[in-house]
């Protein structure tokens, strides 16, 4: 017999301390449309959950590593090896894409930079954490190193799932359970992939374990979990780049989270990140304005929910659909005014404030899980 997933409640200490950990390697992205190169940016998983992260204040450490040729500044120095170049990827995409931007994309992995190995992670406990690799860089051992350390892990499928041309490099996905991650799946608490990379899981197998975020692009995201799913409302888009879209939507969504929202109040703001991070090229720039909007509107949100019991955190709460019209009411604010869209350069984060909430911990009800199954 195997437990209900339960979200226990979040509380809120006096003096805030929630810190995360993301484990993903910076890249070089170079993006090429109908043949022609029209931008590139610092790019990987790790910089547009940051980019998140940053502008919603929520502090976290990070582990990437580069090569010597990297050529970006950032807020968090990555572990440069002298022997290994960047990761690089080519993102091969046309005028025709349409939909949620992803099926008409080619992905070549051109160079890849060394793996995060367990001894690179720092020795020390976390809130929560994040497996977000884009290039191959995250092993099974560095996960399962995460899940100790860490009392809530994040993982993107894509860190699992993805294989590369000897030849090419081109990205090829192959079945979860062919992967060497899946003994771990008990231990993550939620999984993210999009609608593509979800075809590569056992969705009902996977949903007795975990609480599994799927993403559609410009139809919003469904959330599953063991008794039941629901349909997340997206937000218009001016669909430029399709790149960092499930990215941005993980990094709102985990800030959601440890803001205190219910999952898919939380799971709006993912959809409201993917959405402003479509209509740039590259990394994105959001405007310190928009940001702080959006942080207030997650206080109030907070507020109206704290006394939901933590077990119907999975459900729509009340005043759920007035969330979402307060959200896209923000993000109508004229783009000139707060969202700079097609930069080129890239864009420093903004500094981090020191509000924190604490994020619920699901380590022993996932132990109970697992020992009930055994």
């Amino acid at each position: 017999m195997v437990r209900d997933l339960k979200v226990p409640e979040i509380t809120q200490p006096s003096v805030l301390s929630l810190r995360g950990l993301i484990a993903g390697n910076y890249c070089h992205d170079v993006l090429i449309k109908d043949g022609v190169v029209v931008g590139e940016t610092l790019g990987g998983a790790s910089s547009f959950i940051s980019a998140v992260l940053d502008g919603l204040s929520v502090p976290y450490n990070l582990v990437s590593k580069v090569g010597p040729d990297f050529a970006y500044a950032t807020d968090r120095s990555p572990i440069v090896i002298p022997a290994s170049r960047t990761t690089l990827f080519h993102a091969h995409f046309d005028s025709g894409v349409s939909g949620n931007g992803h099926q008409d994309r080619v992905l070549k992995r051109v160079s890849a930079c060394d793996p995060i190995r367990p001894s690179d992670l720092p020795q020390t406990r976390f809130d929560f954490g994040m497996a977000v690799g884009v290039g191959g860089e995250i092993s099974p051992e560095t996960l399962e190193k995460m899940l100790e350390i860490c009392n809530v892990v994040f993982v993107d499928i894509q860190a699992l799932i993805r294989e590369f041309d000897d030849v090419d490099g081109t990205v090829r996905l192959v079945e979860l359970k062919e992967s060497g991650f899946f003994r771990l799946l008990p231990r993550i608490a939620f999984l993210k992939a999009s609608e593509e990379e979800a075809v590569f899981l056992d969705m009902e197998e996977a949903r007795k374990w975990c609480c599994v975020v799927v993403t559609h692009g410009k139809e919003g995201c469904t959330v599953y979990w063991k008794d039941g799913e629901l349909e997340v409302s997206p937000f218009a888009a001016n669909l430029v780049d399709p790149t960092g879209a499930g990215d941005s939507f993980l990094g709102g969504f985990v800030a959601g989270l440890v803001h205190g929202l219910a999952v898919p109040d939380a799971a709006l703001v993912g959809n409201l990140f993917g959405s402003l991070t479509v209509g740039q090229i590259g990394l994105p720039t959001f405007d310190s304005r928009l940001l702080q909007r959006v942080k207030d509107e997650l206080q109030r949100r907070k507020m109206q929910c704290i006394s939901r019991d933590a077990e119907t955190r999975f459900w729509k709460p009340a005043g759920h659909e007035e969330f979402h019209a307060s959200l896209g009411a923000i993000k109508l604010i004229p783009s000139s005014c707060v969202v700079q869209e097609c930069q080129w350069d890239l864009p420093c984060s903004p500094p981090r404030a020191v509000e924190q909430a604490i994020l619920p911990r699901y380590v022993e009800d996932k132990n109970q899980d697992m020992e009930t199954k055994m």
